[in-house]
């Protein structure tokens, strides 16, 4: 999503960076450039309109004049109107004082809304509320079976009285058969959300019927279910690969069923993305959620601010860390910390649960998009092989638990034997154990307080690395003959090699040892660790 948009914003700013002074000419030419790249990419024209003319009236004012660097303040410009029409501030859900909280889900059929109610499900789950679907979607062919198969994928249990349209017809026939034959949706609503309030569950998601079109039974039957359930939250989930279609229907939403929210579904898709920029803008309500792809934890929340730097290939570290915090395990992670302490070597166990965790961030190159500047390495994105994990890790698993913790002893004959485990030729398997070797390498360097291989030292971390310039070496102090005076040598030695090793826990852990205790207080202070035993010998510079 947003590809084309991305790629066309940022060459037109790359153009306008590449000019001393803004001139007026200038300003014109980026925001004909700015206009036909958004109506390129489906965006409303009203939307179009307003925006370009908010750039322009800025990149006229004296905010562009006065600055010291004029195209970068036309970036920032764009950056904060980008922001505003994609809604502004992040926005959560809004939560009854009194349980349980109501959302009610409207759409137009095949928009997601059955979907997105397993997900959203899932995602307040584990937030520590206890929700329930309800299943209110009377009309569409085994609507309620796959919301019961969504719902069991998501671990959240569904209210469903009825089975609705299970036989695929579109009208009642003189069998009895048909839409109209299975109950009433609004009473469905109702009696979901009392099972909920006698069962206990905080929050209600009820998922309501679509059309192929918006039409009048429709906005009737949504309108109900609203009223008669006093719904806390309504939200119109949108495809958002509709484009200028989405104009329409979200009015007709907003006017007809009153929403106070939109979710973008299929977000992952390889469309345009006008939708996405102009459905806050139409409809005067906010963007909650993304949904990024079939999996019931392929959600986030919704964050403008975000979303415009991706668009403008600024990149969003800020949802990458919080991927990061949520795949990585803190067991682990203290698990590593006291390797590190420990002075014990990095296995191939470890690079397994490593391997894993960034697995359970998601896509590779998902992640790396999200990174600054990775517009101008679409070509090599596109080349990534996600499937390399799956031969590494075959590879990993072809040898023994002692192979694992001891690689030195994979021989010629061992090397052979993983290759034929797992598919791969010994060439792979050698250049796996070689890589893992340099890791290794890198680890002990930090643990040392100096900087990378092949780096020079990094701000935080005591010394330089191999890739240090090579000068002279400094002759060290000879130890003195008076012993008093020689012990304090030692002792101010052993504080340095300590203060060194403090500041590589810290870049390596973020923080120190703080995923050594639970008290947060105590976590940076690393003085009252025990060392294991011979460790000292590694603190009196290699003496003992």
């Amino acid at each position: 999503m947003f590809t084309s948009l991305s790629d066309r914003l940022t060459q037109t700013f790359r153009n306008l960076k590449r000019k001393g002074t803004v001139t007026e000419s200038d300003l014109n030419s980026t925001i004909r450039d700015i206009r036909m790249a958004l109506l390129d990419a489906d965006v409303a024209l009203p939307v179009v309109k307003e925006f370009t003319g908010r750039i322009r009236e800025r990149g006229l004012g004296a905010e562009v004049h006065q600055a010291l660097n004029p195209a970068q303040q036309i970036v920032k410009i764009v950056n904060e109107e980008l922001v505003a029409i994609l809604g502004g501030q992040t926005r959560r859900l809004n939560l009854a004082k009194n349980s349980p909280t109501v959302i009610m889900l409207a759409g137009l059929q095949g928009s997601g809304k059955t979907t997105f109610a397993g997900k959203l499900g899932r995602m307040l789950a584990d937030q520590g509320h206890t929700p329930m679907l309800v299943a209110a979607d009377l009309q569409r062919p085994n609507a309620v079976t796959q919301l019961e198969v969504v719902g069991e994928r998501a671990g959240v249990p569904v209210f469903a009285p009825e089975r609705g349209n299970i036989f695929g017809h579109d009208a009642t026939l003189e069998s009895g058969e048909g839409t109209r034959s299975f109950g009433d949706p609004v009473d469905v609503a109702v009696d979901g959300v009392e099972e909920a309030r006698r069962k206990n569950h905080d929050v209600v998601i009820i998922d309501t019927a679509g059309r192929l079109a918006v039409d009048v039974d429709l906005m009737r039957q949504a309108h109900d279910i609203r009223v008669e359930t006093s719904a806390h939250e309504v939200l119109f989930v949108i495809d958002a690969m509709i484009g200028q279609a989405a104009v329409d229907t979200a009015k007709a939403f907003a006017d007809g069923v009153g929403i106070t929210g939109t979710v973008l579904s299929k977000l992952d898709g390889d469309a345009r993305g006008g939708a996405a920029l102009s459905v806050a803008t139409v409809t005067g309500q906010p963007i909650l959620f993304a949904s990024t792809g079939e999996g019931v934890k392929d959600v986030e929340l919704f964050h403008p601010d975000r979303m415009a730097s991706r668009i403008l290939d600024m990149g969003d570290v800020l949802t990458l860390i919080e991927q990061a915090e949520k795949a990585f395990d803190q067991a682990q992670a203290k698990e590593m910390t006291r390797k590190f302490l420990a002075d014990e070597d990095f296995t191939f166990d470890d690079f397994l649960e490593q391997m894993s965790a960034i697995k359970r961030m998601g896509s590779l190159k998902q992640m790396l998009g999200m990174m600054p500047g990775m517009q101008g390495m679409k070509a090599q994105l596109d080349s990534l092989d996600e499937r390399e994990f799956d031969r590494v890790e075959a590879m990993v698993r072809s040898m023994t638990p002692l192979e694992r913790g001891h690689p030195k002893i994979l021989n010629g004959s061992r090397r052979a034997r993983v290759a034929r485990g797992s598919g791969v030729s010994v060439g792979e398997v050698n250049q796996l154990i070689e890589r893992f070797g340099e890791a290794q390498k890198m680890m002990r360097q930090l643990k040392k307080g100096g900087g990378m291989p092949g780096m020079p030292g990094m701000p935080g971390m005591g010394g330089a690395g191999g890739g240090a310039k090579k000068g002279k070496q400094q002759r060290k102090k000879g130890k003195s003959g008076n012993p008093a005076k020689r012990a304090q040598q030692e002792r101010e030695a052993a504080a340095k090699e300590q203060a060194a090793r403090d500041r590589s826990l810290e870049s390596a852990f973020g923080g120190g040892a703080a995923g050594l205790e639970d008290d947060p207080g105590q976590g940076n202070d690393l003085s009252g660790l025990k060392l294991p035993p011979g460790f000292e010998k590694y603190l009196d510079g290699g003496k003992g």
